[in-house]
């Protein structure tokens, strides 16, 4: 399991890059790994943007499975995952990709986010 905390968007990507290497180590494929990455970045970036403070991130890889998990230090407001938002939406397209790119595994509860990616690799 890789967990780190952030408080910037600057230095999101070298601590991230970690649980990128972490993944390839374990023999996850390209495409697992570039999705993952994608949705830890929208997670750690709706924290940081909506939330405030610090974003708190864990990941592991078991079973053929991909979990992250994304919450704030300090939760405020409530998260939910918006149906197809419109072209020109200004909010709301970062969850709904997450959402179709895990297959719709995506829970929320207590303040943090966490998507489940199924991948071929057991």
């Amino acid at each position: 399991m890789i967990t780190f905390e952030v408080d910037d968007l600057k230095i999101m990507n070298a601590r991230l890059w970690r649980f990128l290497e972490y993944l390839e180590t374990n023999g996850v494929d390209a495409d697992a790994v570039f999705d993952s990455r994608l949705i830890s970045c929208e997670l750690i970036t709706n924290v940081l943007r909506h939330c405030g403070g610090t974003a708190c991130f864990s990941g592991v890889f078991r079973n053929g499975e991909i979990e992250i998990t994304v919450c704030a230090s300090c939760p405020s407001g409530e998260i939910k995952i918006p149906d197809l938002p419109g072209v020109l939406a200004e909010s709301g397209r970062g969850l709904y990709i997450i959402n179709a790119l895990s297959g719709g595994n995506v829970s929320i509860a207590g303040g943090k986010v966490t998507v489940k990616i199924i991948t071929d690799k057991q």
